[in-house]
């Protein structure tokens, strides 16, 4: 099921044939690097459970992102809903393989998904947080026009990003 399209890329629900595709990208140690570690097959199982139930419970959820030239699984974009610092916020979330970072596609799916979740799902404002480590996720919020609303601790360090519609 297409949910978004946009010049270079498809953004379709995640499905069990996902599987080995996303297994590629979870698993991979320089792709997630700032999590606490690689997935293994019961991991990205657990992922793909997990995102099957946010559609069924919400509506919606991370999506598979697909690169039309080739019809590739390069990762996902999506919003969910996130325990951020004690608040249940949507939540602007994305992976994408390692070979893909730098080309702009990321940026590209996430403005889709804000689009889709301000005019679509009519949230007023949308959240983002990753790791203080993680230049390139939130070097991507930022270009998204989000604005860093906070910092806290977890089990590390913490950003929090916001965007209002």
């Amino acid at each position: 099921m297409v949910i978004l399209e946009t010049n270079r890329l498809i953004l379709r629900r995640i499905t069990q044939d996902d599987f080995s595709n996303w297994s590629k990208i979870l698993s991979d140690k320089e792709t997630m690097k700032y999590y606490e570690s690689p997935y293994d097959e019961k991991g990205v199982q657990r992922w793909i459970d997990w995102v099957v139930g946010l559609y069924e419970k919400y509506g919606f959820g991370l999506c598979a992102v697909i690169l039309k030239e080739n019809n590739e699984f390069i990762g996902d974009c999506g919003i969910t809903y996130q325990n951020i610092d004690g608040e249940i916020l949507p939540e602007l979330g994305y992976h994408f393989n390692k070979n893909y970072h730098g080309k702009g596609l990321a940026k590209e799916a996430a403005s889709a998904v804000l689009e889709y979740a301000f005019d679509k799902l009519s949230f007023k404002e949308v959240y983002s947080y990753m790791s203080e480590e993680n230049a390139p996720s939130y070097h991507l919020a930022e270009s998204l026009g989000m604005t860093l609303v906070k910092k806290y601790k977890d089990k590390e360090l913490l950003r929090v990003y916001k965007i209002t519609k």
